[in-house]
């Protein structure tokens, strides 16, 4: 696979960190997740590789080993990311969103110190475990993990579903019902440290079309202890917990289908200008210019929604409903890239020599991550109607708005 160079105009700060990005998958990660996928193995050298980079910590202060960029440099890095190598992408949520941005804004100075450090560096993996089987939409009513205190710790059992990195992981932002009577108000968060001890198992779930070495697992929990400092707030603050670290992962959600969308443009873009017929190239047909067009037009506007929400998260403003826009937008438009790349490769977007068929399965596996097409539209609709005000239902993280004016 070769790695086109980036076409969409950016200012000079933000293009420089884009820069970084398309350096380090051209010389290091491309050329090298080719044997960790034949071996079936995490490549946590590539991992750490991104960290050593940068890519984590645009959203962090210095003190804790981040840039201080802010979320414009953040959806510009999940961005391109996702343009070259859409596994990747996963990075862009678990090492440098949900799962350190949440303990980062929701955290003890000492949980702060001890374990964002070592994720936004990636010598740390992470992971983030809210959803359950069945559970949907609808985390709260449908959560069955428990979490029973014993004297200095909480005994964990039940399971979660569709985890990804949860086989491979070090420390998770894990939510269970310390009180299954007491619906959301009941839930609560932890910070879980997988290998510390027994009771935790993570089983890969097969996937036909995504990454073999980037594993979504069901997560299955047996009287797993978690130490009272390791809880996240406080009791029954679960899920304001959770829907806050959901509004900002929808941030990287969303700059990731935009990447995979563009993936998927200029692949066909290089194609078309390739590929001849009846002696001249297919995009001077205009059939392969309209598909082309509309891809280009939609891509734009779902990057102009994914960098307006960044500027409103930067200034420390509630988002939820542009999250809730960006990230519905940019599904729509990642679909239409890859059914149009799609119609202009023809029989040439099953071959490996073509990474059409690898942003196909990351785009629908995108689509639900962070909440649906159609939960983003209940919420947008719902807000539209005024039967709910996103923006005041947002819930504001404790550190954020500090953060954000420093």
């Amino acid at each position: 696979m070769r790695v086109l160079p980036p076409t969409t105009p950016l200012p000079p700060p933000l293009a420089a960190v884009r820069d970084t990005v398309t350096r380090l998958f051209a010389s290091r990660i491309v050329p090298e997740i080719g044997s960790w996928e034949a071996r079936r193995t995490f490549p946590r050298p590539l991992v750490r590789a991104m960290g050593e980079a940068g890519l984590f910590g645009a959203a962090f202060p210095e003190h804790v080993g981040g840039s201080d960029l802010g979320f414009r440099a953040v959806a510009v890095i999940a961005e391109e990311v996702s343009r070259i190598r859409p596994d990747f992408g996963y990075c862009m949520n678990l090492q440098a969103m949900t799962c350190p941005f949440t303990i980062l804004n929701w955290g003890t100075e000492e949980q702060i110190a001890r374990f964002v450090p070592g994720l936004i560096a990636g010598e740390t993996i992470g992971m983030f475990a809210l959803t359950e089987a069945g559970g949907g939409s609808d985390p709260a009513g449908a959560m069955r993990t428990t979490a029973r205190r014993e004297g200095d710790r909480y005994i964990l059992n039940g399971s979660k579903q569709w985890i990804t990195f949860s086989n491979e992981a070090d420390v998770g932002v894990l939510f269970a019902k310390t009180d299954p009577s007491a619906g959301h108000r009941g839930i609560t968060a932890f910070i879980v440290e997988p290998k510390s001890g027994s009771g935790y198992r993570a089983v890969p779930i097969p996937m036909r079309g995504l990454s073999p070495v980037f594993a979504s697992c069901s997560v299955f929990l047996d009287d797993f202890a978690v130490p009272v400092e390791n809880r996240l707030g406080a009791e029954g603050e679960g899920f304001r917990i959770a829907m806050n670290a959901l509004e900002f992962g929808r941030l990287t959600v969303a700059a990731r289908l935009v990447g995979a969308a563009q993936g998927c443009l200029d692949h066909a873009v290089a194609y078309a200008r390739e590929r001849e017929v009846g002696g001249k190239p297919i995009g001077r047909h205009q059939l392969v210019q309209g598909l082309v067009a509309d891809m280009a037009a939609e891509i734009a506007a779902a990057r102009a929604l994914v960098r307006e929400l960044a500027e409103v998260m930067d200034a420390g403003e509630p988002a939820n409903r542009l999250a809730s826009l960006a990230k519905y937008f940019a599904s729509r438009a990642a679909k239409t890239a890859v059914a149009n790349a799609t119609e202009i490769f023809g029989g040439y977007a099953l071959a490996d020599e073509y990474p059409i068929s690898m942003f196909k399965g990351f785009i629908e596996m995108l689509n639900v991550g962070e909440g649906s097409q159609n939960v983003q539209k209940v919420l947008i609709a719902e807000d539209a109607l005024g039967f709910k005000d996103a923006n005041r239902a947002s819930v504001p993280a404790r550190k954020f708005r500090t953060l954000a004016a420093e």
